[in-house]
């Protein structure tokens, strides 16, 4: 670049020499011809040919370059010339018109010429002309001589520069190679490189600085402006770039900082720590998350739930080993599939239906359904949630099913023991209103045996007598039936049979997107009781509350011990739609029911108001929910409603007597 350049100025400032050099070469023979042609006026007029003769020989002796000088007339005569072998009239037709430029360039004998025609005139009068031939050898060596200056002059100081750019290059090279291999090292992953130079003195040295606990002291890749968290004054806790502002006034920055080179070949460096420091963090990073992916995967691969999940295109792309061994398939064989592919035709059409409202909706789906094989059904209890990513789109959908089919069976046996409960109290009923007339149909048969006396007559009321004592058999049999069976009298711990009950239907509510929130107090004591008996009131209170909520709302469950009246009380809170007011007085009645027809028998609340009665508690319904029941920990969503609150008293030392008159209390609040 320098020799193109160097070269390239010097021809264009030769060339631009060499036109001046010729331009005034022009000039001067231009003057010299004007100054002769004004001076040959008056021999011209006076026709005097020896003066013209002296004028034209002064001129050419006087300049070694004039080659010929003639005067002509008017009329093109030639009336003098400096010619000495005879005059060449070829000149006459050569440059012959003043309107041209002047000189014209002719080339003779004796090499270039400029011949220069200038009229000889006085005033518009036209005398004649001078003609002057001036050489241009001296021009052309004069302008040779000034390439040849130009030339070297050029080439010197391209040498020097070509010097002085090597010695340069070389010292920017040699970094910027270093600079190269820094980076080919990182490129091949060894990122434990040095492009920077070691500095003569660091920054603990020039600060005479022995703070061993400074991220600075002692790291001789990075400069300490590069470091988060130095100790000293001026940089505090920033970080890079932050803290240069401060940095660049510390003494130890004026001192090390070096050129853009440098500068870029630290940076360079502290880069490839920080790099570094980076990988390791997530490589570290990569083998916890690969440890928690494994225990994810194994955790579901050992849950009994179907787990899978899919794409927005419903593709499977993950499917647990419940699901898979279920359907005897490998979890090969349904990642990449869909429905069609694994369930029957008019099932596949269910499920994508209903899949593909979740993915344009986002509202989740829960069900239950029923697969009939030829040993066995079983039934599962279906969740579809939506799958968000970080900008809020759904991107899939998960699906977990559970078998229920235990549970099914339990329920049934529940509602069959509680048909057989009020079958028996029903029964119990009954057997009351017989008993008594059967009671006076005996009486008046006895006393009509006592005044009969005809043998056949009295057979006949003894065979009514002996009726009347099988159906009052039957009659105590019924009544021993339907009561209760002796009830167990033992230590019970309250706060652990309703969790036991909550973790029981906790998963079920779940699925309704139901909230169990348990507020117990620790300080309560044993209670004499049955156990069973009263988790069958636990179970029976957040059924009812669960059933009024449906979906999206919360139960509250609170435990308090009354120390004063030595009595512990339990309540359990909804968020649904409450009670009506006109329902508060009948809701413990048997068969006494808010539910649509087929969804309750209305025993529920009969039954455990039953077992409270016998633990020598009450019961009572609250709605709206009193303040005192609505705790910080009871959270209720924008749709709830002025739900309900069900309160349990219960004495420590169990039931004492009873006389079954203030056992039900209902409380109804404006």
């Amino acid at each position: 670049m320098l020799v193109f350049c160097g070269l390239g100025v010097g021809l264009i400032l030769s060339s631009m020499s060499s036109n001046a050099l010729l331009e005034e070469g022009r000039k001067r023979g231009m003057a010299i011809t004007s100054s002769l042609a004004y001076r040959l006026v008056e021999p011209i007029l006076a026709m005097d040919f020896l003066q013209m003769k002296n004028l034209i020989d002064n001129v050419d002796h006087q300049y070694d370059d004039v080659i010929y000088i003639f005067l002509t007339d008017a009329g093109a005569n030639i009336l003098s010339h400096t010619f000495t072998g005879g005059f060449p009239t070829d000149l006459l037709q050569v440059n012959a018109d003043f309107n041209k430029t002047q000189p014209i360039l002719l080339s003779t004998e004796k090499g270039l010429v400029y011949d220069f025609n200038v009229r000889v005139s006085l005033g518009d009068k036209y005398l004649g002309s001078v003609r002057l031939g001036l050489s241009r050898k001296d021009i052309d060596a004069q302008i040779h001589r000034q390439r040849l200056t130009s030339l070297f002059s050029t080439m010197g100081v391209v040498g020097l520069g070509i010097v002085l750019a090597l010695w340069f290059a070389r010292t920017v090279t040699f970094r910027l190679n270093r600079l190269r291999e820094s980076v080919e090292e990182v490129v091949r992953g060894n990122l434990d490189v040095h492009a920077g130079f070691s500095l003569e003195k660091y920054c603990w040295e020039l600060m005479d600085c022995n703070r061993h606990d400074c991220p600075a002291y002692g790291d001789v890749q990075r400069r300490c402006w590069y470091l988060a968290g130095t100790l000293c004054p001026n940089c505090g806790d920033k970080e890079y770039p932050f803290k240069m502002e401060n940095c660049r006034q510390c003494s130890v920055f004026k001192h090390n900082f070096g050129d853009e080179i440098q500068d870029l070949a630290e940076a360079f460096d502290a880069m490839a720590v920080t790099v570094k420091k980076h990988i390791e963090e997530l490589t570290e990073q990569g083998k916890t998350i690969a440890r928690q992916q494994g225990l994810l995967k194994t955790i579901m691969n050992v849950t009994p739930d179907f787990i899978t999940l899919q794409d927005k295109d419903l593709n499977y792309t993950f499917a647990g080993k419940a699901f898979c061994d279920y359907f005897k398939l490998d979890e090969a064989e349904i990642v990449g599939k869909t429905d069609a592919d694994i369930f029957t035709r008019k099932q596949a059409e269910i499920n994508v239906k209903e899949s593909r409202q979740i993915l344009e909706t986002g509202i989740p789906l829960a069900k239950e359904i029923t697969f009939k094989r030829a040993r066995d059904q079983k039934w599962f209890h279906v969740l579809k949630v939506p799958v968000y990513d970080q900008d809020g789109s759904i991107i899939g959908l998960l699906l977990t099913a559970r078998d229920i089919s235990m549970l099914k069976k339990f329920q049934e046996q529940l509602i069959q023991s509680q048909k057989m409960e009020d079958l028996g109290r029903l029964a119990g009923g009954v057997a009351h209103e017989i008993n008594t007339p059967l009671g006076i149909i005996l009486g008046y048969t006895q006393l009509l045996m006592d005044d009969i006396e005809d043998e056949e007559i009295l057979e006949g009321m003894q065979i009514i007598e002996k009726q009347t004592k099988v159906c009052r058999k039957i009659v105590a049999d019924l009544l021993g039936f339907s009561r209760n069976s002796q009830a167990v009298s033992e230590t019970v711990d309250v706060n652990e049979s309703i969790l036991q009950v909550v973790r029981l239907v906790e998963h079920a509510f779940f699925m309704n997107r139901i909230k169990i929130v348990c507020t117990l107090d620790e300080h309560i004591p044993p209670l004499c009781g049955d156990q069973e008996r009263l988790k069958q009131v636990w179970l029976n209170l957040l059924n009812n509350a669960a059933d009024v909520i449906g979906q999206d709302g919360a139960i509250h469950v609170q435990s308090r011990f009354l120390a004063e009246e030595r009595k512990l009380e339990v309540s359990i809170a909804d968020t649904g739609k409450g009670i009506a007011p006109e329902h508060l007085g009948r809701i413990f009645d048997p068969f006494f029911t808010t539910k649509q027809v087929g969804k309750g028998t209305g025993l529920g609340l009969s039954v455990s108001f039953g077992i409270i009665k016998d633990h020598g508690g009450t019961i009572s319904a609250l709605s709206p929910i009193p303040a005192k029941y609505l705790t910080a920990d009871f959270v209720r969503g924008e749709k709830c409603g002025p739900g309900a609150v069900f309160v349990i008293v219960l004495p420590l030392d169990g039931p004492g007597d009873k006389n079954g008159k203030d056992d039900k209390l209902n409380e109804t609040l404006p």
